[in-house]
């Protein structure tokens, strides 16, 4: 028996060691036939490389960018910090109150609150960053160095810029897609366990769900997702067609796609010409051009859609002749334009901190914190008159950043050469 096995691991051997001889035959005969390869990639590798970001980013600029991402991140951890002790004893009673378990305060409420007001006060803690960093180049004598080395105060703005992309792209994404998830989580944290009651019902709900047809429900519970008392008339050429009615409406929520309704006693009055047609029955699937979302309004709904989500809403809304959906519109337009205003309180912040003055930052930051607080203020005047005095969500979005652009340009002019 041993004998076998001997002579098995032997063959084995001897297979392994002709594999691997006929493996390097190989290799050596691919490395002969492509060998007209060397050339070429040397070649596209001298074209292309000025593709290499050695090339755009040098040893100053990962110095600086360094800083800037380093002192922006540093600002988040420490105000925020501040933030929720402040949150933890001001809430620590109501969750006490309504037995919030541990879990829920640390990962529903707490790991979605601080990634919410980090961003909301993205701008905040870029021009913090950029006049914190900066100053203290400055009163190292760091930046006289750089521009008496012949370093442009043009080309000193490009590592700001280049860490501006990076902190807008990530604000947006994180403002468009990924918060929207999260706040859902906190506000229905809050209405369990802080007692912050939504609105989850609603009366007398009419609303236009398709060209010529327009929905009724008399009361409307969003917690079961049911409607009682509805009625859904059709229109042709202005004259009623159809007319259907039924006791109670439920919402699919199982349903593979969106729009799909369960009615129970239901009755459909049809009119061809002079002649009615009635059927009736218990329980029916229809598909109604309408959701939850459009029945129920709550404070802060439109922070909890996703930026396709929302123009996909404003979109219907606006089809469907709704008013009030200026709101959803400040909120998609507010959500691009925050993400640039990261470039703007950079420039200013630069442009200010650059020079070397006596007394040290105190002086920046005081300016930095107001001009900062000043643009969060004139963000939520502009929003409150697009919602409540009709004027343009798109303009009302965007007036914080065509001020303080005006005045980064005046800053810049004024900047040390």
């Amino acid at each position: 028996m041993e004998k076998n096995y001997q002579k098995w691991f032997r063959n084995a051997a001897d297979a392994m060691k002709r594999g691997y001889a006929q493996a390097k035959k190989l290799w050596a005969m691919l490395c002969d036939k492509l060998q007209w390869l060397v050339p070429v990639f040397s070649w596209l590798g001298k074209k292309l490389s000025f593709l290499h970001p050695r090339n755009y980013i040098q040893i100053l600029d990962w110095y600086i960018i360094k800083k800037f991402i380093g002192t922006y991140f540093y600002s988040i951890i420490l105000i925020i910090s501040i933030s929720i002790v402040i949150d933890v004893n001001e809430n620590l009673a109501k969750f006490t109150e309504y037995h919030a378990p541990l879990k829920a305060i640390v990962f529903d409420y707490y790991m979605n609150f601080v990634p919410y007001f980090a961003n909301l006060f993205s701008p905040l803690f870029v021009f913090i960053a950029v006049i914190f960093f900066t100053s203290k180049l400055a009163g190292n004598s760091e930046i006289i160095s750089m521009l008496a080395a012949g370093v442009s105060f043009k080309r000193l703005m490009k590592p700001y810029m280049l860490s501006c992309v990076l902190i807008s792209m990530l604000s947006f994404y994180l403002s468009a897609y990924v918060i929207p998830h999260g706040t859902v989580i906190r506000q229905n944290f809050e209405s369990i366990y802080k007692n912050k009651k939504k609105i989850m019902m609603a009366d007398n709900v009419q609303l236009q769900v398709g060209q010529g047809v327009i929905a009724h429900i008399q009361h409307y519970d969003n917690d079961l997702k049911r409607g009682y008392g509805f009625i859904l008339d059709k229109f042709e050429n202005k004259k009623l067609v159809s007319h259907m009615t039924a006791m109670e409406i439920q919402y699919d929520t199982i349903s593979d796609s969106k729009y799909h309704w369960k009615a129970r006693n239901w009755k459909i009055r049809q009119f061809k010409g002079l002649r009615e047609y009635i059927t009736s029955g218990m329980q029916k699937d229809t598909v109604i051009m309408m959701e939850p979302t459009d029945l129920v309004y709550s404070k802060g709904q439109q922070e909890t859609f996703t930026s396709p989500e929302l123009k996909e809403y404003i979109s219907k809304q606006i089809d469907r002749g709704s008013g009030n959906i200026a709101q959803y519109q400040v909120e998609y337009h507010k959500r691009i334009a925050t993400s640039f205003a990261s470039f703007i309180l950079t420039i200013i912040g630069l442009s200010l901190s650059s020079r070397k003055r006596k007394g040290g930052m105190g002086l920046y930051l005081g300016i930095g914190l107001a001009l900062s607080f000043s643009y969060i203020m004139l963000q939520t005047i502009s929003s409150t008159f697009a919602i409540n005095a009709n004027a343009s969500p798109m303009l009302a979005a965007w007036i914080p950043n065509m001020i303080f652009a005006v005045i980064a340009y005046f800053c810049y002019r004024k900047a040390p050469n």
